[in-house]
Parts: structure tokens; C-alpha cells; sequence
């Protein structure tokens, strides 16, 4: 990933109308500042931030034009998109927690469903759109919990309503590109667990793990052993900036793509991840403590890469261990009550080599 290569891919974005939807989560607020930083003109529609956020604490309301707006609601959602007129769309806006959606599986489809199809009802009255990079999940896959990794030609499905939900996306997103939007270039794109500074989500290991340190009490995990594929969240949404550019200047561009670490990344454990990031942060202990529930979680997901570094020469920055600890860097500032606004900015410029 030469700098000079990067730096073409981010000029393309210079100036330009960009629509992000769920600016105010993890990975919107993380995408809102990089775009930001290489001179796009952002806009948002999203859901009211958590008090604690990252939206909020590097202040992103004052560098994005938001819609404070529940993507349910389909004429709302189409007047704001035809106000914005946006060229290039990176749509995030989900409920994205698996066992949040045992909780409200309604409310769970209707975001990620509906929620995705009214965005391309918007995009339908869009005349100037260059392209659209819908965001969905590794958990779209019919998971059989096998050793190697899922590719983008393997089966989707999903046990628990979060992952049904964004495979049913997957679905209507192919549908409304063969039937509606065949001049829009669109494509999904899948990634892995996504770790980095200001994730505050409630069920997410990295998050708990700063809960925990907060309270002075060891971290519970309750699925120690569980195998995800571990990533930086800047590695992944350089992955979406490369999608763009190809739909626009590429025209050998497949229908979706998976983002994920080299196979060393694929096999870390729930229980490795939290002894290294502890490790990293100085900080903090954990016990095991696996609770008998019917809100099952799978304990093995892989995913297979190839076609993202063949086709788009994605390549990932950080190993693991160097995702890890770039992010118990950014959780240090926080935790000794620093400007994280200042590690976001300077996390942000030495990965882009500005």
C-alpha cells in the first residue's frame, strides 16, 4: 500500500458531496473525520448520538451537515437525500448488535431491511450519484462454524435476527440493483470484527473491557473462545474508499466484497484479544464466565479476503497485534481523560501518510 497510491484514492473524494448514513456510531463517526480530513463535504443521516460517543467527543457535528433522522421513515429519508444530492453514498446506518437483536427483532428488521431499501428508493430519484458502498457484516454468511473462510459465492443466512436481517439486505440490495439502479455503481461489502478508539457499544469485547477498567472490576467474558476476524477499523474503511474508486474509474468490479486480516488475523480467540489489549493498556483483568443462554452466538466465523486484494489491491495496514495496540492507545487517552479528538486526528493523518 504505497503512499502515493493511497494518496490518488483520497483525491478522488476531494470536494465532493458525500452522504454518510449511521455518522453518529463507531464506524460512521470513525469514516465522518477521514473524510473529512481529505477535504469531502460530509452529510448525515443518523439516529440521535449516545451521550458517549465518538461523535461526540471530537465534536463531529460541527465538521458534518446532519440529519438527525430514523431511516425508517421513507418519505423523510427520500426528501433529505434529494436535498444533499449526494455523488458518492457509504450507507452504515444499522442496528448492529447480535444480541440486541434477540431483544428487538422488529425493530432489528426494519432498520436493517426496510431501513436499506428506503435508502434505494432515495437513491432512485438521484440523477448525479457515482456510486454507493452499502456497508453490511461478516455475519451475513449461513454460518456452519468450518475452519477456513467464507467467500463472497458462499450461501448467506443467519441464525440469530441481526444476521437474518443483513442477509435479507444483501438480497434486496441485488434486487434493487438488477431491477432499479442498474446505472448506479453499487456494491456491499462485508468486514470483520472492526476494533478501534471510541467504540462504546454495549456487547462488544473492546468496550467492555474499558467498562470494566472504569469500574475497577475484571471484565466477564462470556465467550472466550470465540474466533472472529480481528481488524483495525481504519484498515476496513480504507477498504470502502477502494471500492468507490473502482466503481467509479474500475468497470471489473464483483458484486461484493469481504474484508478481513491475512489468516493469522482469522484465529484469535475472544480470551487473546482481551489479554493482549490489557497488555497493551496496562490496565485491567478478566474471568470467564459463560452463561447457558438461547441468544447464541457463533464461536467460529472466518473470512475469506482474496477477491478484495486480487481485484482492488486492498491490503490491511495493521496486523492484529498492531490493531489491538493502536487501539488501547486511543482508549489510554480516554481513560487518562485526554483530548481524544487530538489521537483521532493524529491516527488518522499517520495512517494516511498526510
Amino acid at each position: 500500500m504505497e503512499k502515493l497510491e493511497m494518496n490518488n484514492i483520497f483525491s478522488l473524494f476531494k470536494n465532493k458531496k458525500v452522504l454518510v448514513t449511521g455518522h453518529t456510531g463507531f464506524k460512521g463517526a470513525w469514516l465522518s473525520e477521514l473524510l473529512n480530513s481529505i477535504g469531502a463535504n460530509v452529510y448525515g443521516i443518523a439516529l440521535d448520538a449516545d451521550e458517549l460517543s465518538l461523535y461526540n467527543l471530537i465534536d463531529l457535528k460541527t465538521k458534518v451537515k446532519s440529519y438527525i433522522q430514523d431511516i425508517r421513515n421513507l418519505e423523510s429519508i427520500k426528501k433529505i437525500v434529494k436535498e444533499i444530492n449526494p455523488d458518492i453514498i457509504f450507507h452504515l446506518a444499522a442496528q448492529p448488535i447480535v444480541l440486541e437483536s434477540y431483544n428487538a427483532p422488529v425493530y432489528t428488521y426494519e432498520t436493517n431491511v426496510i431501513g436499506t431499501i428506503n435508502l434505494m428508493e432515495a437513491m432512485r430519484e438521484l440523477n448525479n450519484l457515482e456510486c454507493a458502498v452499502m456497508i453490511t457484516t461478516d455475519k451475513v454468511y449461513e454460518n456452519k462454524e468450518w475452519a477456513w473462510g467464507y467467500r463472497e459465492i458462499d450461501a448467506l443466512g443467519g441464525h440469530d435476527p441481526y444476521s437474518a436481517s443483513k442477509a435479507c439486505s444483501e438480497i434486496a440490495i441485488k434486487s434493487y440493483k438488477r431491477s432499479f439502479l442498474n446505472n448506479i455503481n453499487m456494491v456491499s461489502v462485508r468486514a470483520g470484527n472492526v476494533i478501534g478508539g471510541g467504540d462504546f457499544s454495549k456487547h462488544r469485547i473492546i468496550p467492555d473491557i474499558v467498562r470494566a477498567i472504569e469500574k475497577d472490576e475484571p471484565v466477564e467474558l462470556r465467550n472466550p473462545n470465540s474466533v472472529r476476524p480481528w481488524q483495525h477499523v481504519l484498515d476496513v474503511l480504507y477498504g470502502y474508499l477502494l471500492v468507490c474508486y473502482n466503481l467509479i474509474y474500475n468497470d471489473n468490479v464483483s458484486d461484493s466484497y469481504n474484508f478481513a486480516p491475512i489468516d493469522e488475523g482469522n484465529i484469535y480467540t475472544v480470551e487473546y484479544i482481551t489479554k493482549i489489549f490489557i497488555e497493551n493498556i496496562g490496565r485491567g483483568s478478566y474471568k470467564i464466565n459463560v452463561h447457558d443462554t438461547n441468544k447464541k452466538e457463533m464461536n467460529m466465523l472466518r473470512l475469506d479476503s482474496s477477491l478484495a486484494r486480487k481485484e482492488l489491491n486492498w491490503k490491511e495496514k495493521f496486523n492484529t497485534k498492531e490493531a489491538i495496540k493502536h487501539t488501547a492507545i486511543w482508549y489510554k487517552e480516554y481513560l487518562n481523560k485526554n483530548d481524544v479528538n487530538n489521537i483521532t486526528k493524529i491516527q488518522i493523518k499517520n495512517y494516511i501518510g498526510i
